[in-house]
């Protein structure tokens, strides 16, 4: 009964003008920087070991600008809640979706592959409408499924489908069968779970074990792999930026579609790291 007057608070002031939003976050930043230390040892020591090159002043810069776009983020989640379809699209915007869209005219699905980098949900919200294919997001299950089932309703409520880990071979198998033609939007910055199953390389300076996932399923399939940017051109506002990896993954060597993610992953976060994840276990090895 708790979480769901919780949850029913949350929708109430999702609707809320973002800019509101982003004031009532910003005691939620000065409490997990300052008075929790959110994830400091964590967060810290991903940022010394990514960027060798910084000095110990550039490293806690970047952890207190993280925390500030953590909570920028909190408030955009909220708001992903209620926010109308007009407003999302011009908020998050594709400047290049025929990269996308000249597969649907060739019948073919694509993989899309991103990080958790500036706002994902709202590409979630945006995913099914964004391009001609149908929209699939595969994400991670909550082990809350009560939240899990009311999130979900919000976050597919403009035709994006969720799926998670257990369904998507199934998932692939059905719609390749139907002929139907889909956009499968992965993040690949998770730790995998099986490290056997895993691509290794080297990912921000340190042995890091890559989730195959996309590689797997381009092959199997022969989809092309796209791997998309999430740009934020001002608070609240985003660009999504295609770049073709290939367009015939069956002719690639074992592991070309996970390095050269890789490459453009890290390019994307040194241009502005504060807006990368880091408070998260992605070394998991290390520990």
């Amino acid at each position: 009964m708790g979480l769901r007057i919780a949850l029913s608070l949350l929708l109430f002031i999702s609707y809320l003008p973002i800019r509101v939003l982003y004031v009532l976050f910003y005691p939620f930043y000065l409490f997990i920087h300052y008075i929790i230390r959110y994830r400091k040892a964590i967060t810290i020591e991903n940022l010394l070991l990514s960027f060798p090159e910084k000095s110990l002043s550039e490293i806690y810069l970047l952890y207190k600008l993280f925390h500030k776009h953590l909570a920028d983020i909190g408030a955009e989640m909220v708001k992903m809640l209620s926010i109308s379809k007009k407003s999302v699209e011009k908020r998050y915007k594709c400047i290049n979706p025929e990269i996308v869209n000249q597969f649907y005219r060739q019948r073919k699905s694509v993989i899309l592959i991103s990080s958790h980098y500036n706002n994902w949900e709202w590409m979630v919200l945006r995913l099914d409408e964004m391009f001609l294919h149908h929209g699939i997001g595969v994400g991670k299950a909550n082990t809350n499924k009560t939240f899990e089932k009311w999130i979900n309703k919000r976050r597919t409520r403009f035709g994006t489908e969720v799926i998670f880990a257990d369904k998507i071979r199934e998932t692939f198998e059905n719609y390749n069968s139907q002929n139907r033609l889909c956009a499968y939007m992965m993040l690949g910055d998770q730790s995998p779970n099986n490290l056997k199953k895993s691509h290794i390389t080297t990912f921000l300076n340190q042995e890091s074990c890559m989730i195959y996932g996309p590689e797997y399923f381009g092959k199997k399939y022969d989809l092309p792999v796209i791997y998309y940017e999430v740009i934020k051109t001002k608070r609240g506002f985003y660009e999504v930026h295609l770049e073709l990896i290939t367009e015939k993954p069956i002719e690639t060597a074992n592991g070309e579609i996970i390095e050269k993610y890789v490459q453009l992953l890290e390019k994307t976060i040194k241009k502005a790291p504060q807006f990368w994840l880091w408070s998260h276990r992605r070394w998991k090895n290390r520990y």
